[in-house]
């Protein structure tokens, strides 16, 4: 049963998730929306493409902030017991309701990001050990591959796995992370087309400087 306490929580969770870093960077530092540029996404990985590493960096730092601060909202906002399963059923709900925010932000005409980084920020705050699996096939995948669209879906598909083989214990969390893999393959459509088409743009992380 929600309270008025719950309520606000789930709120609040929505309006951090909503916080338009991609947009507001852009706007504020170089006078243009990243919207506009690039894939099109108000998210970290079209603004590294658009505006460059500092700012790209700066941006996935404050997505994951947001996902991590909007779950951990369950402590000062829910009136649950943190060992109870309603704790972690309110911990998923207030996590739904920020990455909503962050692809659907209220700032800035509801146009916003695919949700990576802030789904990130997320799982570490649900479940860190299954986050830092879900980052290091990110990086292994981006490190061999180059895609980045294709490492998103393939560390979203892991989450799932490790939970369910190694950590589950409750079948909330079960369903959110299938949701978790769900969304993010749903979001990457496009780039699934790309890819197929071979046709996705790459990232050269260990591109050497020309002498």
């Amino acid at each position: 049963m929600l309270t008025l306490p719950n309520i606000l929580g789930l709120l609040a969770a929505y309006l951090i998730g909503s916080i338009p870093s991609a947009v507001w960077v852009g706007r504020t530092f170089y006078g243009i929306d990243v919207r506009e540029y690039g894939s099109g996404n108000a998210g970290a990985t079209n603004t590294f493409r658009v505006l460059g590493k500092r700012p790209g960096t700066a941006v996935l730092i404050m997505d994951i902030l947001k996902g991590f601060l909007a779950v951990k909202l369950a402590y000062f906002m829910g009136d649950y017991d943190p060992q109870s399963p309603e704790f972690i059923d309110f911990e998923l709900a207030l996590a739904v309701c920020g990455l909503f925010g962050h692809i659907f932000p209220i700032y800035v005409g509801f146009r916003g990001g695919k949700g990576v980084a802030t789904m990130l920020g997320i799982l570490t705050a649900v479940h860190p050990q299954a986050a830092l699996a879900c980052a290091v096939v990110f990086i292994l995948t981006l490190s061999i591959s180059g895609y980045v669209s294709l490492s998103s879906m393939l560390s979203g598909i892991t989450f799932p796995v490790v939970i369910m083989v190694f950590y589950s214990t409750n079948s909330s969390i079960n369903i959110f992370s299938l949701a978790v893999a769900i969304l993010i393959l749903v979001t990457h459509q496009r780039n699934i087309e790309r890819l197929i088409r071979r046709e996705e743009s790459r990232v050269h992380l260990f591109k050497r400087k020309a002498a």
